[in-house]
């Protein structure tokens, strides 16, 4: 009976990655069947690498929507975040200090969105809506509206090096993902990211500081986009004004194939890198079929409107 008890727990845990797993290996054979480029070695390392800065995106934006928030401000963040680091590297600021900077911008801006939707109740669509208008334009301000260039093989590296045969983004998305899971799964914080998404008054009731852990989950947001914007900068070998342009509806379409309740209170991490896989996977395959970027974009919608459709059924059955 325990044992039966245990495999029935395990099972459970499992089961809403186990049916985004299986949706990702389908979409894999069938593209495999319409595109031999797919399966190549050279293709599947391209994938995870572009995956990879969606993933860390989508991962930071699973903290605000467990707690039944949103935030569209990753993109100008990740932007912002990106052509400060940027700048000071050509001013002769050394690596280092210049990507802490860029990381404590995110932090920032994040934490201050979730000081305005925590402190003032504002709705976080408005407080996020905003804050993405005002990085962007701040993005362009700075810039003059033209690419910073030249940042130096010490910073490049994060974006273009290798560790044996994986590439630099893919093991940092790795690091993100294991520390966000053990965040969310072994910690109290983690479980009163839950509680708060699952019944925010009845945590704050039981002597849970609400505010400050939905404060905390915005700033983990911030971080972990301005960190998507300095690979993508040390990829390009340059900070574009116009990067991250709808990054944000990527992340939040990852989080909601996989598996968070955008009310909250609900997913797991192991979902949200597989939604950002099956992304990943779909840009890729019909870019491979030179399926037309309108045609994708309709696509994509269509994937993010079935998830939320089947959100919205599993939680009236749950319900009934």
């Amino acid at each position: 009976m325990k044992n039966a008890t245990i495999a029935k727990n395990f099972i459970n845990i499992l089961r809403g990655p186990l049916k985004n797993m299986l949706a990702l290996v389908l979409l894999c054979v069938i593209l495999s069947l319409l595109t031999p480029k797919f399966l190549t070695a050279s293709n599947l390392i391209n994938v995870a690498r572009q995956t990879s800065l969606n993933a860390i995106m989508a991962l930071g934006a699973s903290f605000v929507i467990l707690t039944g928030g949103i935030d569209l401000s990753l993109g100008s963040v990740l932007a912002f975040s990106s052509v400060v680091t940027a700048g000071m590297i050509v001013q002769g600021t050394p690596t280092p200090i210049a990507i802490l900077v860029g990381l404590s911008l995110g932090v920032f801006i994040g934490f201050l969105s979730g000081l305005i939707v925590a402190k003032l109740n504002v709705a976080p669509f408005i407080t996020t809506l905003a804050m993405m208008t005002i990085g962007r334009g701040a993005t362009k301000v700075f810039t003059e509206g033209k690419p910073i260039t030249g940042l130096g093989n010490t910073f490049t590296f994060i974006g273009t090096g290798y560790v044996g045969p994986i590439p630099m983004p893919v093991i940092i998305m790795i690091i993100v993902f294991v520390s966000a899971w053990y965040v969310q799964n072994q910690t109290s914080y983690g479980r009163y990211i839950f509680a708060i998404g699952g019944n925010e008054e009845a945590t704050r009731l039981s002597g849970v500081s609400t505010n400050l852990i939905k404060m905390s989950t915005y700033a983990i947001s911030g971080m972990l986009a301005a960190l998507s914007g300095l690979i993508i900068a040390a990829r390009l070998d340059s900070a574009q004004p116009v990067a991250g342009d709808g990054a944000e509806l990527d992340a939040i379409a990852a989080v909601v194939i996989g598996g968070v309740s955008l009310s909250g209170g609900k997913g797991r991490t192991s979902g949200v890198l597989i939604g950002a896989l099956i992304i990943g996977v779909l840009n890729n395959g019909q870019n491979l079929l030179n399926v037309s970027p309108f045609y994708q974009q309709i696509v994509k919608g269509i994937v993010i409107l079935i998830a939320v459709i089947l959100d919205t059924l599993a939680k009236k059955k749950q319900a009934s």
